[in-house]
């Protein structure tokens, strides 16, 4: 098999920002059901599912995929690590940051840019830590961090069509209901 790069890059324009603006949770892995890919990104999904939408805020909230390779072995994976920060404590809160500690899931996180990337596609996202604080000095973080981890064959998906309210929204087969959060 040839592993062939085929062309360059050049230095882009400073035209963009850092950070996610929200995520899209599913429970389980393969909700989506079955997925097209065209132009190296998601160009479909014909599943049923329901996404709960978390809106984030301010600096904490990225993603960060690395490539691990061996040259031993012959083989590569790539992990993606999600932290999000989420200002504010509140009961409810708790119970559904349980719930995600407990199970697997999959994730879109739609970036500052307009983009809308599919973590967990195959093997879905577990949530490696959960940091509860109270913040020490009044100006402080009162709230809860999450990290999630995604082990994948492949990077993360764009996906086509995505908009700022509906990351699915180019999806034309998909039947998703986007449940969004109250302020607890």
């Amino acid at each position: 098999m040839a592993c062939l790069i085929t062309k360059g890059r050049l230095i882009n324009c400073s035209d963009v920002q850092g950070g996610i603006s929200a995520l899209f949770i599913t429970n389980g892995v393969g909700g989506y059901g079955a997925i097209t890919e065209a132009s190296d990104a998601i160009s479909n999904m014909d599943g049923s599912f329901t996404a709960f939408k978390y809106e984030v805020n301010g600096a904490g909230n990225s993603f960060t995929t690395t490539a691990t390779t061996s040259k031993d072995t012959g083989t590569t994976f790539f992990s993606t690590v999600l932290s999000v920060t989420l200002p504010k404590l509140s009961k409810e809160d708790r119970a559904e940051f349980t719930l995600l500690a407990y199970g697997r899931c999959s994730i879109v996180a739609a970036d500052r840019n307009g983009n809308a990337f599919l973590i967990g596609k195959e093997n879905g996202c577990t949530v490696t830590s959960t940091v509860i604080t109270s913040g020490d000095a009044r100006g402080d973080m009162q709230g809860t961090v999450i990290e999630f981890l995604a082990e994948e064959g492949q990077a993360p998906d764009f996906i086509n069509g995505a908009t700022a309210a509906n990351p699915f929204a180019g999806m034309s087969s998909a039947t998703a209901t986007i449940t969004v959060g109250t302020n607890s």
